[in-house]
């Protein structure tokens, strides 16, 4: 479920496209956009408190089949949220769970680990090291 709640709308949605046999489904909650908290700790073991309110969108479907979906992605993208939930009912089917995790989920995954480490990549490249900056009081 994590790694279809970070992935790109575009994704989910290219993803979604490429299933060769698409369920029917019922909603059992229409997508819906609200505020959560979201939870902190200083230095990420400390005493925790409110960091902010964050904007989420959930929705839960219900395949054919009887399999129930559930997702909750950032942001206010209804149609996010509505394919993440179909996809989770549908990767609780051991037949199609299998092939979904091979065909949509670990392609997803290497998606956001290459832009994690893209992303880590360029934060590096700012790094400055305080240490070799020469002080003025240093003869």
């Amino acid at each position: 479920m994590s790694v279809l709640a970070k992935a790109e709308a575009s994704e989910i949605e290219d993803a979604w496209s490429r299933l060769r046999q698409v369920p029917a489904y019922i909603f059992l909650r229409r997508p819906e956009t609200g505020l959560v908290m979201v939870r902190a700790r200083a230095g990420g073991d400390g005493r925790p408190f409110n960091f902010g309110e964050m904007t989420v969108t959930r929705c839960s479907v219900r395949l054919d089949d009887g399999m129930i979906g559930h997702a909750y992605v950032a942001g206010r993208n209804a149609r996010h949220a509505e394919l993440a939930a179909a996809l989770d009912a549908l990767l609780q089917d051991d037949g199609r769970g299998r092939a979904l995790r091979v065909e949509v989920i670990h392609p997803l995954a290497a998606a956001q680990e290459r832009r994690r480490m893209t992303e880590g990549r360029k934060a590096a490249a700012t790094k400055v090291d305080f240490f070799t900056v020469k002080r003025g009081e240093d003869q």
